[in-house]
């Protein structure tokens, strides 16, 4: 509250400065103020162009120095250079710094780091002096991409170490603090450091809100449409932006919340929780704008995502005829994220590669009642899933589907977490062998490069969390069903990484650590991968907490990696809700999975969870059971229902040591458990 007051004294000031004089904005820093590898700094500069954003009452000085540290100890101390005696003379109203992107230089932070936060303060107090009523705005530093020489020697962790550092001077000393580096993308740094014309352009204008309060006004997700579904049953939180210190009032169901906006335009208002049902109206209000919003339910809201068989749609699956005609359901909702382009393999043209370039990927859209005309061309997994759980629950379920075809896991994981966990994978990426060879070949096609910029693609790692995810801006949802794999299941190793950091780095941005995931195993073709993935994809759901694994491999087909049998596939993911997310311990979260074993009088006695009434699918002898007494030496086994155990035994191995199962690409295996619902690939050697 003090730092909006603050920022409104500030405004006024400037109000009344700007009757009588020219305001004074000091921008200094280095040679990304400077406007170094610009085509001509004079005019592309960030500080050039926000004097063009702020117009006539102000003035702007670029006091930018190449190559300029902010530790006095550094190489090339800022406070010892030209530009800084220019700036202090300069004696500006408003001073906005940015420094510290080079001393991540091996020859400074290693050996001062003890210095910066006393060398900023001296550096913000130097400016004070000269003009005691001016106004210090220092920013977060840009980013420094990964194909950095030094990103993994030293300069990633130190770029994170001196953003920390900003943030401890921004309070000390209670200057205003701006964000020079979520804005930021790699493709406008080309060189990996310093921002193109665009880039510069972004900065200008983070500057001019941070100076103005102008933030473009009330702003929300666009997941915010008449006939959404607002999540019930939990503390709901509305966020946006809006301009620095206006009041936004929420108002829905008798229940009415007012905040200031913070000075970077951000707000959150969190209400009571909602109980189920509706219709209502959301009314969102800031200063003069008020945004409406109809026929709202509340209810549960699950992210539905992945790759084309979670994209797959209804009218495509093996039950469209029956089921489409029966879609009609007000308490179902629908929004679905379409792409703008297709990522088959055809060429784009520049239009389409500059749209991108600027994370343009996905179509507008709305969230709209489930009908005939809306669930053909939805998502058939998600439909299935959701209905299910309408039935189930009978409370209102809105679905967001976000599902690209032939999307890695790599392209949902947002980048920080790649930076720090997985900057390998970033590397390179159209020619690094993390990348299966049709996702390189697919994506190389369009990848291109136009006046030294790093083209983007769909498939790029980040890109889809940067495009598809990030911008859902926190919307509240209960949880999250994923299908995916395909693209990654020839390195099962690389994916065991993969997975878990995507995991990690949606529960993150929910804030919800302990967010549901629940997720599909692949189904059979013949890829001789896919028996060691599917297991791998089997025992990560013991080492992720609070996720389930669907097994689908008895509904694959050979030759298509797209199995038409859909419905199946959507209810075992809403198995899995309703028993633990929503708390149906009646309801089976799944067929029987390997638990351990025993071996005993030449024989194999294996348990399993989820194990009543296990029988044979098909009323045949239980198949493509197999044991070893020496390692991936398998010889075909016998398998027989023993109480809550199967054993397993074959006379061509005297003392087994181990067992597997299902342990082919197109798998016929066929145990099910007493609901029908199939038993995973599974390797007795790897535990659970």
């Amino acid at each position: 509250m003090k730092k909006i007051l603050f920022l409104s004294l500030f405004l006024m000031i400037c109000a009344v400065l700007s009757a009588q004089k020219r305001i004074k904005v000091a921008c200094v820093g280095n040679s990304i103020t400077y406007g170094y590898t610009l085509p001509n700094p004079a005019t592309d500069s960030y500080p050039s162009q926000l004097q063009q954003l702020l117009g006539d009452t102000y003035e702007v000085g670029n006091f930018g120095k190449s190559g300029a540290t902010l530790l006095n100890k550094g190489h090339r101390p800022y406070m010892q250079q030209e530009e800084f005696k220019k700036a202090l003379a300069f004696a500006g109203d408003i001073v906005v710094i940015h420094l510290g992107i080079n001393d991540t230089d091996p020859r400074d932070w290693p050996n001062y780091r003890d210095h910066f936060v006393k060398d900023y303060l001296a550096l913000i107090d130097s400016f004070r002096v000269v003009n005691p009523k001016c106004h210090i705005i220092i920013a977060r530093l840009t980013p420094i991409a990964d194909r950095h020489p030094r990103f993994e020697s030293g300069t990633r962790d130190w770029h994170g170490e001196i953003q920390q550092s900003i943030e401890t001077i921004a309070k000390y000393a209670g200057v205003q603090l701006i964000d020079f580096h979520a804005p930021l993308y790699p493709y406008l740094l080309p060189d990996a450091v310093h921002p193109n014309v665009e880039g510069a352009g972004i900065l200008a204008k983070t500057v001019y809100s941070a100076i103005t309060g102008d933030f473009g006004g009330l702003h929300l997700s666009e997941l915010y449409t008449d006939n959404m579904v607002l999540q019930h049953g939990q503390p709901l939180t509305i966020r946006g932006k809006a301009n620095a210190g206006e009041k936004v009032t929420v108002a829905i169901a008798k229940q009415k919340q007012s905040v200031k906006t913070a000075s970077n335009g951000d707000w959150a208002i969190t209400l009571q929780p909602l109980k189920a049902g509706g219709p209502y109206t959301l009314t969102v209000s800031a200063g003069k704008q008020k945004q409406a919003f109809n026929n709202v339910l509340a209810g549960e809201v699950w992210l539905c995502s992945g790759q084309s068989n979670m994209e797959f749609y209804l009218g495509w699956s093996k039950t469209a005829k029956r089921d489409i005609p029966q879609a009609a359901n007000d308490q179902i909702r629908l929004f679905d994220m379409k792409a703008r382009w297709r990522t088959d393999a055809v060429e784009w043209d520049e239009s389409v590669l500059d749209s991108l370039n600027h994370l343009q990927y996905y179509k507008d859209t709305e969230w709209t009642v489930c009908s005939p005309a809306t669930a053909g061309s939805f998502s058939a997994v998600a439909y299935y899933f959701g209905k299910m759980l309408q039935d189930s629950l009978k409370v209102p379920v809105g679905l967001i589907c976000n599902a690209i075809g032939g999307s890695p896991t790599e392209a949902w994981v947002d980048r920080n977490t790649l930076e720090y966990k997985f900057p390998a994978i970033l590397r390179n990426w159209t020619q690094n062998d993390f990348i299966q060879d049709w996702v390189r070949g697919r994506a190389a096609l369009n990848v291109k490069k136009a006046d030294s910029k790093q083209q983007r693609h769909p498939y790029e790692p980040c890109y889809l969390y940067e495009a598809g995810i990030r911008p859902l801006e926190q919307y509240p949802i209960k949880g999250i069903i994923w299908y995916q794999g395909e693209s990654n299941a020839h390195n099962r190793e690389a994916h065991e990484k993969l997975f878990k950091l995507l995991v990690e780095s949606w529960r993150k941005n929910w804030e919800n650590k302990d967010l549901p995931f629940y997720y599909v195993q692949l189904s059979s073709i013949n890829r001789p991968s896919w028996p060691w993935f599917r297991d791998s994809q089997r025992r990560m759901m013991y080492e992720i907490p609070n996720t389930g694994m669907a097994v689908s491999s008895d509904l694959g087909d050979s030759l298509d990696v797209h199995p038409k049998h859909k419905q199946p596939v959507g209810e075992r993911l809403a198995h899995w809700a309703l028993n633990q997310t929503y708390g149906k311990k009646n309801v089976t979260p799944s067929g029987p999975m390997f638990r351990n074993v025993e071996f005993r009088d030449g024989a194999a006695y294996v348990s399993f969870d989820c194990a009543e009434g296990m029988h044979s699918s098909d009323g045949k002898p239980l198949r493509t059971f197999e044991v070893a007494e020496t390692e991936d030496v398998y010889y075909p086994a016998t398998a027989e229902v023993v109480g809550n155990q199967i054993k397993v035994y074959s006379k061509e191995v005297k003392n087994p040591l181990r067992v597997r199962y299902g342990w082919q690409p197109f798998t016929r295996a066929n145990l099910v458990n007493g609901d029908g619902l199939p038993a995973s690939t599974f390797r007795t050697d790897w535990g659970r």
